[in-house]
């Protein structure tokens, strides 16, 4: 059975910010996971977070499949089809950049740069719906913004953990942008007439189709490496992958995507949190400064966003949802 069929009909607040919770939390587990399979496998960089990456995705699309049997092929439009498969791509990068990341900076930099997506997004809605920034949300750039540099100055002074902390960051913060358009695509793939579970199972397969031939292009091999990385890769592929991506992508048609994008500021501080408790990995005082201006920053613009709705799309031939 899907794993959508898990999330009620007509929930009630209470339950959706009870599913949000868990969802956020699961999400909290990516990076802690990969730390766990990079010192297992005793490697890192690009070639093996590609490997990490196309695994996930593979095991999550092979847990999605009934979702296909639902999906009206036929009714779809070559727009909607183009919206969900481009949010697929947009994953596909996120997670090459960002699990790459956690080989050369810390838990803590990665996560707090990485979920600077609402940040980014406010911009994208201005240039895509034309729907403008208040001075607040200009101001909760500004201080995101500084408190990245912050922790980028942190890691060059060699405060954060990591080989080569700058340069993941630099990673962190690219994966936050396809993020960014990854969120946007696929709510325009939503508000087209996709369900939940047709649309994950869209984006999650299209974004296994893009990483799965890569890893071989930088001689990394999918055989031959200990167990606890296979078991890795399966538990991230159920926890933040089909329970915490989905949830979030439900949670926005539920409640206010505003709330739902504060709730999510909390994954850098689980992490960091499970980064201690599991590595013994305290961050420096300036990339613990830097988070905290930061994530204050992505809170101020989130709460300035224009309460006015994006305009809507042109509905397709889908079955309601």
């Amino acid at each position: 059975m899907c794993c959508m069929s898990v999330f009620p009909q007509k929930p009630a607040l209470w339950q959706v910010w009870l599913i949000l919770i868990l969802g956020v939390m699961a999400v909290a587990t990516s990076a802690p996971i990969i730390r766990v399979a990079l010192a297992s496998a005793a490697t890192q960089g690009l070639g093996f977070s590609l490997f990490l990456a196309a695994t996930r995705l593979v095991m999550a699309s092979v847990f999605l499949v009934p979702a296909w049997r639902s999906l009206p092929v036929r009714q779809i439009t070559g727009a909607t089809w183009g919206y969900a498969i481009a949010a697929g791509c947009c994953l596909a990068l996120h997670f090459a950049t960002w699990f790459t990341s956690l080989s050369f900076t810390s838990i803590a930099a990665s996560t707090a740069l990485v979920t600077t997506n609402p940040v980014w997004v406010a911009l994208l809605s201005w240039l895509w719906f034309g729907r403008r920034p208040t001075g607040i949300t200009v101001g909760g750039i500004a201080i995101a913004l500084t408190g990245g540099m912050v922790i980028a100055w942190g890691g060059a002074q060699g405060s954060a953990s990591g080989t080569a902390p700058l340069f993941g960051d630099a990673l962190a913060l690219m994966g936050s942008w396809m993020a960014s358009l990854y969120f946007m695509l696929g709510r325009e793939a939503q508000r087209r007439g996709l369900s939940i579970g047709q649309y994950v199972a869209i984006a999650y397969a299209v974004a296994a189709i893009v990483l799965l031939p890569l890893p071989p292009v930088f001689n990394i091999s999918y055989l031959g490496y200990p167990p606890l990385v296979y078991g890795c890769i399966l538990l991230m592929a159920i926890l933040p992958q089909l329970i915490g991506h989905t949830v979030i992508n439900w949670s926005v048609t539920q409640i206010s995507p505003t709330i739902v994008t504060l709730a999510i500021l909390f994954e850098p501080v689980g992490s960091s949190l499970m980064g201690w408790a599991l590595f013994s990995e305290i961050p420096g005082r300036f990339v613990l400064l830097g988070g905290a201006i930061l994530l204050m920053g992505v809170a101020i613009s989130i709460i300035g966003e224009p309460r006015t709705p994006a305009p809507a799309s042109k509905p397709d031939s889908v079955e309601p949802r």
